[in-house]
């Protein structure tokens, strides 16, 4: 069976990955106390040991804000170590597949993203992500870029469990209401990425590969993405709902900027897989009765 290489196993999308590629191969799983990001010696040490067929890259410096400050830390997860793994896949002749971001844009368009528009990120944060793409496309290696936004899952740190966790300990929440984009749930995109690599294993002679945009269909504001969770959380969790209050992105300053609008463009994900994300909501609702059942 093909040796497939999860590196980044305790992050949102990493930890859902071994249950979706467990047919595909046999999984070894990295986290960040199995290999440092930022040691380039080490992620060439890793890849040649155990020389996988695929290695995906579910790892990168998420801390937007504070990577405003820490931008050479960044750069080094986010930019530096997508192109040495790349470099590593195309020596071995392997396949790798990494997670970018909705934040290489600028969101100044007025429709959703499709992949061939012009990046212009906002952010350091973003403007890694962007040279982790460059890095991989010059490698020459067989690669999937999917660019995803607003990810979220039953554990972790994103925005469902902090909406969770702000609501029990506060009467009122003041939430942005002038971002747009599609809150996708880590378990879809864990899922989809096991389609997309079953389709490449059967189409050996033409497998598409390339960058591609993989997030839940629809769109939602800040606001409207914590109302639809306290909703569900009172029904899935008994959850209590707090006065939610909307706001502008100017009345909650932050050190990065957002996009306003993080819509992207299914449409080639559905034309070249015949793989069509479910809507944002219908995701959160299977999120949170997952995590109802423990």
């Amino acid at each position: 069976m093909t040796s497939i290489l999860v590196i980044g196993k305790n992050g949102q999308i990493g930890s859902q990955l071994p249950a979706s590629l467990h047919s595909l191969g046999n999984v070894t799983s990295v986290g960040r106390t199995d290999l440092e990001l930022s040691d380039a010696d080490a992620i060439r040490s890793l890849i040649r040991a155990i020389k996988p067929g695929i290695i995906i890259n579910a790892a990168a410096y998420t801390a937007v804000d504070k990577a405003e400050s820490e931008a050479q830390l960044a750069q080094q997860i986010n930019g530096v170590a997508p192109g040495i793994m790349a470099e590593e896949a195309r020596r071995l002749g392997s396949l790798l597949v990494h997670y970018s971001t909705d934040y290489v844009f600028d969101g100044k368009k007025s429709s959703a993203y499709v992949e061939t528009d012009a990046t212009n990120p906002l952010s350091v944060y973003g403007k890694t992500k962007l040279a982790g793409e460059q890095a991989i496309q010059a490698s020459g290696a067989a690669h999937y870029i999917l660019r995803t936004s607003w990810v979220y899952s039953e554990s972790g740190s994103n925005f469902l469990n902090t909406m969770l966790r702000l609501g029990r300990e506060r009467p009122e929440l003041r939430i942005v209401d002038d971002q747009t984009g599609a809150p996708t749930w880590a378990r879809s995109i864990a899922a989809i990425t096991a389609d997309i690599l079953r389709y490449a294993g059967k189409r050996s002679d033409n497998p598409d590969y390339g960058v591609y945009h993989l997030t839940a269909a629809g769109s939602v504001t800040w606001f409207g993405f914590a109302q639809a969770i306290f909703t569900g959380a009172q029904k899935h969790l008994g959850a209590t709902l707090p006065k939610l209050t909307p706001i502008t992105t100017a009345d909650y300053p932050l050190p990065a900027k957002r996009p306003s609008n993080s819509c992207l463009d299914n449409s080639k994900l559905g034309a070249t897989f015949g793989i069509k994300p479910e809507p944002w909501l219908i995701m959160l609702d299977q999120c949170l009765r997952s995590k109802a059942a423990g």
